[in-house]
């Protein structure tokens, strides 16, 4: 009878999802040629190709979908089994900023359950100022927030994400009148990095719609009512970047940043898990409104 190795079925099962041989050795705390090596014996074992890998991407072969729901199925089988009468309940406290979480997050909580079915998991969604503040105050095990200033220079760096000028693709701008925001109220760092930006460059703007969170005002951008300036992850369907077509100053990016304070091991193999899948959905970048859409008007003063 034939035997798989769990390991090389585990890294298969996150070669699968988060397509690519790096971040799957990142989670398994590897390296990418031992997760290929793993591969390659599967491959062997079974008799067939699971992965098709070419330099600009790594995707599941036919037989790699057929596969796929049957290796989850074993390690979840794997365990349970292991896990029966032995195993202690686990939690991961973590904080995320809403800023940075929109669509994707139901893919990041399948893959902390996919990798950990029994850990629970507190997450806790708000701005990167609240966030921050509750992981100093201990409450947090980790957070993932977005860097506005050198005021704290701790957190490791997962990657930039970039932020765009969000509406309807005919969304106008009348000539004369100021630019019409959908914000979130002060102190928000992002609605300060965008009216800083404005008032930079001279371009007149007002507040139609103060919003108390990132889907109020994603929903406002959408509805039509004014301009967010938005993280291109969070903003909504239906929306574009508009900043080119109206000569508005392009935003600057921000770095998201991972601060952790767990030595758990079992807690920080899931926080890897959830930081590979998070780099692993990365923002869409959404496309510019034409150049010919209504509106078509340079705000510059």
């Amino acid at each position: 009878m034939k035997t798989l190795d769990l390991e090389a079925v585990q890294a298969f099962v996150l070669v699968a999802d988060l397509r690519s041989f790096t971040r799957a050795a990142d989670t398994l705390d590897s390296t990418q040629s031992a997760i290929s090596l793993k591969l390659k014996r599967l491959e062997d074992r079974l008799g067939h190709r699971l992965i098709e890998r070419t330099p600009r991407m790594v995707r599941l072969s036919p037989k790699g979908e057929v596969f796929l729901q049957a290796a989850r199925n074993l390690l979840g089988a794997h365990d349970d089994a292991l896990g029966a009468l032995t195993r202690e309940r686990t939690t991961l406290k973590v904080g995320i900023s809403h800023h940075i979480v929109g669509g994707e997050l139901p893919v990041l909580l399948r893959h902390i359950h996919s990798a950990d079915p029994a850990l629970l998991v507190e997450m806790r969604v708000s701005s990167s100022r609240e966030i921050e503040a509750e992981f100093d105050r201990g409450a947090l095990d980790a957070a993932l927030v977005l860097r506005h200033d050198d005021s704290r220079r701790d957190g490791e760096t997962l990657l930039e994400e970039p932020f765009g000028w969000m509406a309807t693709p005919d969304w106008t701008h009348h000539e004369g009148e100021p630019l019409r925001l959908a914000t979130q109220a002060h102190p928000c760092r992002v609605r300060a990095m965008a009216v800083g930006v404005l008032d930079e460059a001279r371009v007149p703007w007002v507040e139609v719609f103060v919003g108390g969170g990132i889907a109020t005002i994603g929903a406002a951008a959408q509805a039509g009512l004014a301009v967010a300036a938005l993280a291109l992850r969070v903003a909504p369907r239906g929306t574009v970047d508009v900043g080119p077509r109206l000569g508005l100053p392009p935003l600057p990016s921000r770095e998201v940043v991972l601060y952790s304070s767990t030595s758990d091991p079992q807690v920080r193999a899931s926080l890897r898990t959830l930081v590979s899948a998070f780099r692993s959905t990365p923002a869409c970048v959404a496309p510019h409104a034409p150049l010919h859409a209504p509106g078509n008007l340079s705000l510059h003063t």
